[in-house]
């Protein structure tokens, strides 16, 4: 049975088209088709390490010590399921998420989850202006929204590389994430954490769903580290690889990808289980429990370390983050955008629309309440992208089990199970904090 057979239309215009099949594969050795296809993991990775996670990973780690690292542990092996779902769904049937969408529902309920899903990247694009802009402030004492309103001009620096070819982007990305890797293995040797409290850390506590408080954090670093707009920019982007179209061809692309981003997302479990180790070992510990900001931290990471370099070293992470992140959001919003609606924008004014509606409402929030209200803004647009999740999670996991859609390469029953309780598990989640945050405004 064709892939194709089970879909209303039998081919559909590739999005990203300029970047389509565009780097051939080695055929030569293993290690050298490993790195042909190496590249869509981290552009996904990046998305788990941006600004946004940095303050729910702060957050949990001051407030909560260690208990959190179990939900950063479960987060990321849901991750590396669902992407790699996503990347099946990409090289199998020629479709990214969005257009697979909007071949297999009504035009009503595409537009209702296109809509959700530009909410998503307007939260995600939210986190990275604020953090990019936290980041120019503390380097060089930009204000807060001077510093927001220069990140509007990184537009120019992604048309720049997307010109210059996919594997310049990726190549960015992966410098940026190891700039981020290096600083914050430097900064765990400063902060000397306890090896006994981390484990135990990485051990579940029914703590966190009966601590209403604790759960708010906790599927704020859910939100986080799994990203909605990603599931949409992986199965695209690794199109971008000249495989075979052929069944082996098509499996050794799965194979291939699968271990491209499981690595990649190996060390964004390394670096948000850092930040939060981090936190921990240097506030927690020493009673700072309300370091929920990333200026706090900052300030007092080198007085509390005794090293005048560790707060030069996170911000340079930061900035590292918000930078990486950024190239992400223009190609999700242009592969959601192309995928749903049929629309295809200039991709500087797809870049222009996206970044305004993340910029407006950070600079009224950083005039009118400054530091403080920007940290509580990064913390509510990864809440926001976990409740969005759900809206990408389920078709995905439809689409990848349904064997007339995806033939010889449909979920087994194993893997079906495993995906359907990931997506049960959050809304589940959602649906408690929900209830909790209502009980609470009701008291």
């Amino acid at each position: 049975m064709k892939p194709e057979s089970g879909w209303r239309r039998a081919r559909v215009t590739p999005s990203l088209a300029e970047s389509h099949r565009s780097i051939p594969i080695r055929q030569q050795s293993w290690l050298r088709k490993l790195l042909s296809f190496a590249g869509p993991g981290y552009l996904v990775a990046v998305g788990y390490m941006d600004p946004g996670n940095w303050a729910t990973d702060l957050a949990g780690g001051s407030r909560f010590g260690y208990a959190l690292l179990c939900v950063i542990m479960l987060s990321n092996l849901i991750a590396i399921m669902l992407q790699g779902l996503s990347a099946k769904l990409g090289i199998v049937t020629g479709r990214d998420l969005a257009q697979a969408c909007r071949d297999h529902y009504s035009r009503p309920a595409n537009f209702v989850l296109w809509a959700l899903a530009e909410v998503a990247i307007a939260a995600t694009d939210l986190a990275e202006v604020i953090g990019a802009a936290i980041a120019l402030n503390l380097l060089f004492g930009i204000p807060l929204p001077w510093g927001i309103a220069i990140t509007a001009l990184d537009v120019f620096l992604v048309l720049f590389l997307q010109h210059r070819g996919f594997r310049l982007v990726e190549g960015i990305v992966i410098v940026l994430v190891g700039t981020i890797g290096l600083c914050f293995l430097i900064e765990i040797v400063l902060s000397r954490p306890e090896i006994g409290a981390i484990a135990r850390g990485f051990v579940p506590s029914t703590q966190i769903v009966r601590d209403r408080e604790m759960l708010y954090i906790a599927i704020g670093i859910l939100g986080a580290t799994v990203m909605p707009h990603n599931l949409y920019l992986h199965s695209s982007i690794v199109q971008t690889r000249a495989y075979d179209l052929t069944p082996a061809g098509r499996r050794e692309a799965i194979r291939f990808s699968f271990i491209d981003s499981t690595i990649a997302l190996s060390f964004a479990l390394f670096i948000n289980a850092s930040i939060l180790i981090v936190a921990a070992a240097t506030f927690h510990t020493t009673g700072n429990v309300e370091v929920a900001e990333i200026q706090d931290a900052y300030h007092l990471l080198s007085p509390l370390l005794g090293v005048s370099a560790a707060s030069i070293l996170f911000a340079v992470a930061l900035l590292a983050s918000g930078q990486s992140s950024t190239l992400t959001g223009t190609l999700s919003g242009q592969i959601v955008m192309e995928g749903f609606l049929d629309i295809r924008l200039r991709p500087w004014l797809r870049r222009l629309i996206t970044r305004a509606i993340a910029i407006v409402p950070a600079v009224i929030v950083s005039i009118v309440y400054g530091e403080s209200g920007t940290a509580q803004l990064l913390i509510l647009s990864q809440v926001i992208l976990s409740f969005q999740l759900s809206f990408a999670v389920f078709p995905l996991v439809r689409f990848t089990s349904e064997r007339a859609k995806m033939g010889e390469f449909a979920n087994g029953p194993l893997l079906k199970v495993a995906a359907y309780s990931a997506a049960v598990l959050i809304a589940g989640l959602n649906i408690w904090l929900l209830a909790q945050t209502i009980a609470e405004v009701n008291r």
